[in-house]
């Protein structure tokens, strides 16, 4: 297993220029230990692998686009869910910490991962900030799994308002849209915890379903949010003219946040666990 890690890295770092169809074969071998069916995909992981290669329209990179998205979103379901920005920039070096809130957010528009929770200001260490963001400005989603519609996303900071909870954990809604249809979601949780994030899958009745996808399940009662059949609503509104879309939300003070939108969770190289479950998911994906 460590020695597939070690080549699926350095594959990584070389395979810029490898087409897209043959990087994607090899790195998925890489991952899975097996052969990636592009002409029959039957697996939710080989669809993604397909979806990256077979759909694409301009619009995905707007969607994808963390900053270009909002108005995207709000013209759909109306600007009452989203976030206001209160700033952006081009390089982490042009932030005007001054100009901020005690609480903000910081983030990329163009990767995962890319986030900065200030809760205090004073305690914030700028130039640990700056360097963090320096980083993730570098990620390159389309070079890593050939998410194409991050290739052509030009790289900004945003800083968004700080949403706070009674329990000031902060749960993702993840919902999956097959074809326009909610059919599951997943929440996220533990972010900060010791043990690590936590994913947690739940049908439309909010039953907690029987398998995991690469990290563990939460083994904790997790409410369903008050919104659940909004969040539905929205969802499906969004992913309309999809044949597959994740569209993330979140919930405070009972209001519906939008979070954002997602064509490849986990690059479609994230393992299920009974491995049945990457089947029953890709039956729900119709290609034609």
């Amino acid at each position: 297993m460590k020695l597939f890690n070690l080549l699926d890295a350095a594959f990584i770092r070389l395979g810029f220029f490898i087409p897209d169809a043959i990087y994607l074969r090899v790195r998925y071998y890489f991952k899975f230990k097996k052969r990636l069916n592009l002409k029959h995909p039957i697996t939710f992981n080989e669809k993604l692998q397909w979806l990256k290669l077979h759909d694409r329209k301009r619009e995905y990179t707007i969607m994808a686009d963390k900053v270009k998205s909002k108005n995207w979103v709000a013209n759909i379901i109306g600007k009452e869910y989203i976030l206001p920005n209160l700033n952006e920039w081009e390089k982490p070096e042009d932030i005007d910490f001054d100009s901020l809130p005690d609480k903000f957010v910081l983030k990329t528009n163009h990767d995962s991962g890319g986030l900065i929770i200030c809760q205090n200001k004073n305690e914030l260490d700028q130039s640990n900030a700056i360097r963090f963001l320096k980083r993730s400005l570098k990620r390159n989603f389309y070079k890593a799994g050939r998410e194409w519609p991050y290739k052509d996303i030009p790289r900004r900071i945003l800083a968004e308002p700080f949403i706070s909870t009674i329990s000031n954990e902060l749960t993702d809604y993840k919902f999956m849209c097959f074809n326009g249809v909610f059919k599951y979601c997943f929440t996220c949780t533990d972010r900060n915890n010791n043990n690590g994030l936590k994913v947690t899958f739940f049908d439309r009745e909010w039953n907690k379903l029987p398998f995991t996808r690469h990290y563990p399940s939460s083994d904790e009662v997790i409410l369903k949010p008050k919104n659940f059949e909004k969040m539905i609503e929205l969802a499906e509104k969004l992913s309309r003219g999809t044949k597959f879309l994740r569209v993330d939300f979140y919930e405070a003070d009972d209001r519906i946040f939008f979070g954002e939108l997602t064509f490849f969770p986990g690059c479609g190289f994230e393992e299920f666990s009974p491995e049945i479950w990457d089947t029953k998911l890709g039956e729900l994906i119709q290609l034609h």
